[in-house]
């Protein structure tokens, strides 16, 4: 049914992205910079300054950026869903939707909160069989990580720490939660959330990371300025 099997995919992945970059290229709809043509603009630019993969939200973002770049994407579809605070790729159907617009990778929120679908283990078996694809796991912390992987996550990511509660949100990465991350899991560690500076990223792989996810740093100017702003009001 596929023409890869995952472990090959897998090792194709890793190989491309170790100790690189990863951009992530996404805009809601009320940004600026809303619009999957924008988005893919955004990604040529990404892999033009030496990006090695794309995150990107939306089937219809992951299609037109997968024709004007070479690089695996990360697909995700960002979707709220009543009564249920998870919204990355919540469901199988958000799954294939992604996988089918030319995703390699899918993210899923892989957190402890009340999730649609359930039992997490079933649902990543689902993602396996009927895509093919990769599974990376957004977490927010240790043990949700270790329950992602023995669920069947490919990756895990720290992307949600700092965000599953109505606390206000830190400014800096999660590095102490990358050095637990990649001394406790045995699947390789992605670094995303904050990070602002390419010393932070450097940090990041410095403890292990495979690879960092830069996304507002890069492609939202709007967050870009307004860090600018704020620094100088201060």
């Amino acid at each position: 049914m596929f023409t890869e099997s995952r472990s090959e995919r897998f090792k194709k992945f890793t190989e491309q992205v170790r100790n690189q970059l990863i951009v992530s290229c996404q805009a809601l709809a009320e940004e600026p910079l809303f619009g999957s043509e924008i988005m893919a603009r955004m990604a040529v630019a990404a892999e033009q300054g030496g990006a090695k993969a794309i995150r990107a939200n939306t089937p219809v973002d992951v299609a037109a950026i997968k024709k004007v770049v070479k690089l695996p994407i990360i697909g995700l579809y960002k979707q709220v869903m009543q009564d249920y605070p998870i919204i990355i790729t919540p469901t199988l159907k958000h799954a294939l939707e992604i996988a089918a617009a030319g995703a390699d990778v899918i993210a899923i929120d892989a957190t402890a909160r009340p999730r649609p679908t359930g039992d997490l283990t079933s649902f990543m078996a689902d993602i396996h069989e009927k895509t093919g694809c990769l599974i990376l796991a957004d977490i927010s912390n240790l043990e949700e990580a270790l329950a992602a992987e023995k669920a069947g996550a490919d990756m895990v990511s720290s992307t949600l720490s700092g965000y599953t509660s109505t606390n206000t949100h830190p400014d800096e990465p999660d590095i102490d939660l990358i050095k637990e991350l990649v001394a406790h899991c045995s699947v390789p560690v992605l670094a995303e959330g904050r990070y602002h500076t390419p010393e932070q990223v450097k940090a990041a792989l410095a403890n292990g990371a495979l690879s960092v996810v830069v996304g507002g740093a890069i492609t939202r100017p709007k967050e870009i300025t307004a860090r600018y702003v704020r620094a100088i009001n201060s």
